[in-house]
C-alpha cells in the first residue's frame, strides 16, 4: 500500500471519555507529523486551503469522545488548539513533541461544568421515591432496582451541546462544513445504529438509520451520552418527534464501514482501548478492587468486538483475492471475473481497493489503562497524549510513506 496514492482519506475515531480524546490528539499529531494534514471548516475555507487532496483527512467518522474530536478538526480547529481547550496549560507538553511553535485560533476551554451537567429533575427526586414505595421492597432485590432507580443517568450531555453551539461552530449543520464529518450514535427505543451526518432524504438501509435531521451539537451530544452515567439525548426529527439516543458504540466499536461507503479508499482508525496485560511493576488486577475489575471485563469485550470486525475484513478480502487469482490462473473470462467479484462485494458490503489502518495503545502502556476516564489534569492529558503519539509513530513506521 502506498499512502501518496490514496485519494480519499478517512478518520475514524473511538469512544472512551476524556482519555481517548487525548489519545487521540496524540495520534494526530503524529500523523501530522508523518505529513497528513486535517482539512476542516466552511466550504470556502477547505476549498481555499486544502486543495491538494494528498495525505489530506477530508472525510471524518467519531463516536463518543471520537465524536467531540472528530467535530472539533471538521470544525477547522487546530490540534493545539482542542489540546489547549480541554486544559490550559497542557498545551506546553506538546512542544515536547513536534518541537514548534505555532498561533492559533483558541477555543474557550471546555470545563467540567460543560461536560457533567447535572441530571437534576431525576436526580433529586431519586431518593424520596424510593423512601415513598414502601411496597417495592416485597418484590426483591430486582424490583428495588428497577423501581428505585429510575434515574435515566447521573448527568446529561447537554453542555456538551450547548458548548459546541455557543463557542465551536460557526453554522450548527452537517451541510455547511467543506469536509463530511459522520457522527455515531445508538436509537434508544430500538435496536439499531445511527449515522448523523448531511444525507440525502432517499437515503436508507434497514439496518443502520440515516439521520440528516439534526444539528451537528445535538448529534455530539447524542452520541456522548454513555449510560449510566449520562442521559440519553433527545433530538426531534423532521415531524417533531422527539427520538431518544445514546452512546455510539452501544451497536457497534468502530464504524469504518461508514466512511468506506463515503467514498475513503484509505481508512484511519484510532481506538483507546487495551485491556490490561499483567505487569511487575502494577501486579494482578484482583488486588484493585471493583472498578478496575469492572474495566478490564468491558475492554476484553470492546477489543473482541474489533478484532472481530478487522478479521471479518481480512477474510473478505482474502476471499475476493483467491477468487480473482482463481479465475485469472485458469484463464478464465474476465467479464464473469468482475461480476462474481462485484456480486460477491455487494452482499458482504465489503468495499475491493480500501485499506484500513488501525492505531491503539501497546499492552505494555499500563498507564493508559490505570488513568481516570474522566480527568482534566494537565500532566495526566500530556502523558496520554504521548501515549497516542508514540502509539501511531510505531504503526505507520511499518507503512510506506
Amino acid at each position: 500500500m502506498r499512502l501518496s496514492e490514496k485519494k480519499r482519506i478517512a478518520l475514524v475515531l473511538s469512544g472512551g471519555g476524556i482519555k481517548a480524546a487525548a489519545f487521540h490528539l496524540g495520534v494526530c499529531l503524529a500523523l501530522r507529523e508523518k505529513g497528513f494534514s486535517f482539512a476542516g471548516g466552511s466550504h470556502d475555507d477547505v476549498k481555499m486551503r486544502y486543495s491538494d487532496d494528498k495525505l489530506t483527512f477530508k472525510v471524518y467518522v467519531g463516536s463518543s469522545a471520537g465524536a467531540i474530536i472528530s467535530t472539533f478538526l471538521a470544525s477547522g480547529y487546530s490540534i493545539e488548539a482542542i489540546i489547549d481547550a480541554f486544559e490550559r496549560g497542557a498545551a506546553s507538553d506538546l512542544n515536547r513533541i513536534t518541537q514548534r511553535k505555532k498561533v492559533y485560533a483558541r477555543l474557550k476551554p471546555i470545563t467540567y461544568r460543560d461536560i457533567f451537567a447535572l441530571n437534576g429533575g431525576n436526580f433529586v427526586n431519586f431518593i424520596p421515591n424510593v423512601l415513598r414505595r414502601k411496597s417495592i421492597v416485597t418484590g426483591g432485590l430486582e424490583a428495588l432496582i428497577k423501581n428505585g432507580f429510575k434515574i435515566n443517568g447521573l448527568f446529561t450531555t447537554k453542555g456538551i451541546e450547548r458548548y459546541f453551539r455557543t463557542q465551536v461552530l460557526k453554522e450548527n449543520s452537517f451541510a455547511s462544513l467543506g469536509v463530511d464529518l459522520y457522527v455515531i450514535g445508538t436509537q434508544l427505543n430500538h435496536s439499531r445504529k445511527v449515522v448523523f451526518g448531511n444525507f440525502p432524504e432517499t437515503f436508507k438501509e434497514k439496518r443502520i438509520k440515516y439521520a440528516n435531521f439534526a444539528t451537528i451539537s445535538d448529534a455530539v451530544a447524542a452520541s456522548a451520552s454513555l449510560p449510566p452515567v449520562f442521559a440519553p439525548h433527545g433530538i426531534r426529527d423532521h415531524r417533531g418527534k422527539e427520538i431518544f439516543y445514546f452512546d455510539g458504540e452501544i451497536r457497534e466499536t468502530l464504524s469504518t464501514h461508514v466512511a468506506a461507503d463515503a467514498g475513503a479508499d484509505l481508512v484511519i482508525s484510532s481506538y483507546s482501548v487495551q485491556p490490561y496485560h499483567y505487569t511487575p511493576v502494577m501486579g494482578s488486577l484482583h488486588n484493585y478492587g471493583i472498578p478496575l475489575i469492572i474495566n478490564q471485563a468491558l475492554y476484553q469485550v470492546i477489543q473482541q468486538k474489533i478484532e472481530k470486525h478487522i478479521e471479518h475484513q481480512q477474510q473478505m478480502s482474502a476471499i475476493l483475492n483467491a477468487v480473482d487469482g482463481y479465475f485469472k490462473q485458469a484463464n478464465l473470462p474476465d467479464e464473469h471475473r468482475e461480476k462474481l467479484l462485484d456480486i460477491i462485494s455487494t452482499r458482504v458490503n465489503h468495499k475491493p481497493g480500501v485499506d484500513y489502518i488501525y492505531i491503539h495503545p501497546s499492552p505494555q502502556d499500563h498507564e493508559m489503562f490505570f488513568v481516570d476516564h474522566f480527568s482534566l489534569n494537565a500532566s495526566i492529558l500530556g502523558r496520554i497524549v504521548h501515549i497516542g503519539f508514540r502509539a501511531a509513530l510505531q504503526t505507520l513506521r511499518k507503512l510506506d510513506l
